[in-house]
């Protein structure tokens, strides 16, 4: 595959990890938050048609549960190997929606990261990061 810039968020699955309470395991029954995972907007038939990434001019291929991305910060290098866990962002809800570091930017919304993947490669109270995905 090759890499997709975007932007990433996290979001809380799984087991209590910093700021999450208690909630559900996911799409793929696996999630947590204290795990490096995530969720992808084509992890199935049933997700894409939620989450429709090809609504904002985003062609992602499809994965399932398990398999593994490389998510590399385009603010500071810094990258997280995650696996896939749950279905999302709903990127089409954000589509157009710019997310830079200097002169550097992602555009839509492409992945969403546990607490505990998103913190190896940013602040959780920055809350959304200017990404590749491959």
């Amino acid at each position: 595959m090759a890499p997709s810039t975007g932007s990433t968020t996290w979001f809380c699955c799984g087991a209590a990890w910093g700021p999450c309470g208690s909630t559900g395991k996911g799409a793929c029954g696996t999630c947590n938050s204290a795990s490096m995972q995530c969720a992808w907007p084509n992890a199935s038939a049933a997700c894409f048609d939620i989450t429709r990434p090809d609504k904002c001019g985003k062609t992602l291929v499809r994965r399932t549960c398990g398999y593994q991305f490389t998510i590399t910060s385009l603010c500071n290098n810094k990258a997280v190997r995650v696996k896939i866990a749950d279905c999302g962002p709903q990127t089409d809800l954000w589509c157009g929606e710019k997310t830079c570091c200097g002169t550097k930017c992602g555009t839509n919304r492409i992945m969403d990261l546990t607490p505990a993947a998103y913190s190896v490669i940013g602040s959780l109270s920055g809350g959304r990061l200017p990404c590749t995905v491959a």
